[in-house]
């Protein structure tokens, strides 16, 4: 970015962060965001800071008959950026707009070509309750939103998972394999993360029970967004049957929510 770009972006955040944290984001946040009581004072208040240019720098929709809140805004984008509390980021410069339906997004059945010729039925999409577009929005069902908001230790959080994926998305391709920090090799982080995604495999093939869910399996960039959920979601259990993993991730995130989590006990 130009220097002169960068000075009028940081004027207008600054702008931004002089207004008042509205009270609305504060009780929702306190309320939905279940990783919130984890976090240190410092963390609370850098987090406020980066909630309230999120709000602000983003374009937000409401469909499929869903009022847009404060309430609704603030759980988004607090869950959005714990993901990026300790990274070198631009706010997800990915990410201009946010789509947020009220639960469940089903999208219509394709309609054939009109010279096209259907040999076999046309199957319904399958219903979706997130998607993230490459150079495009993310979508979230709202009711989705808040159940992993709320359940901060569950393993399943769409926000964290869908903004994995923009976030892997920066280098160009949604491949698992996003802009590593320095000191953190792509080679270690392809080593690591194969490993788990083959013994993953293995047990799936077994039927054995798993600690990622199965989904990723799917391909390279489902693997990051699932294994950034348990990341968050139940790190300690990651640190302790999964080291290697806990540690690029922790590599990449620059935080350790294990450590995190045992000094709330």
């Amino acid at each position: 970015m130009l220097p002169g770009f960068r000075w009028f972006r940081n004027r207008r955040r600054r702008a931004i962060l002089e207004a008042p944290f509205d009270p609305a984001w504060e009780r929702a946040i306190t309320a939905n965001v279940g990783h919130w009581r984890w976090l240190e004072d410092e963390e609370r208040a850098h987090l406020r800071e980066l909630v309230q240019v999120f709000i602000a720098e983003k374009h937000w929709e409401g469909a499929g008959g869903l009022e847009l809140t404060p309430e609704i805004q603030a759980t988004v984008a607090a869950d959005a950026c714990v993901l990026i509390l300790g990274l070198e980021h631009d706010f997800f410069r990915g990410v201009e707009s946010i789509v947020i339906y009220p639960s469940t997004v089903r999208p219509p059945r394709r309609e054939p070509g009109m010279f096209e010729v259907v040999t076999a039925p046309i199957e319904a999409p399958a219903p979706r309750l997130g998607e993230a577009w490459k150079d495009g929005p993310v979508i979230l069902a709202w009711d989705s939103v808040l159940a992993g908001a709320r359940n901060a230790s569950d393993g399943v959080n769409l926000v964290f998972h869908e903004f994995a994926h923009k976030l892997d998305m920066l280098s160009g391709a949604a491949d698992g394999l996003p802009p590593l920090p320095e000191g953190l090799s792509r080679e270690e982080w392809i080593a690591a993360l194969q490993a788990e995604y083959d013994a993953l495999e293995r047990a799936a093939q077994r039927g054995r029970r798993t600690f990622l869910d199965r989904y990723a399996l799917t391909n390279g960039a489902e693997f990051f967004a699932v294994a950034t959920e348990h990341f968050f979601e139940e790190p300690r259990r990651m640190r302790r049957d999964h080291a290697e993993l806990y540690r690029v991730m922790a590599g990449f995130y620059r935080q350790d929510p294990a450590e995190r989590r045992r000094r709330s006990d």
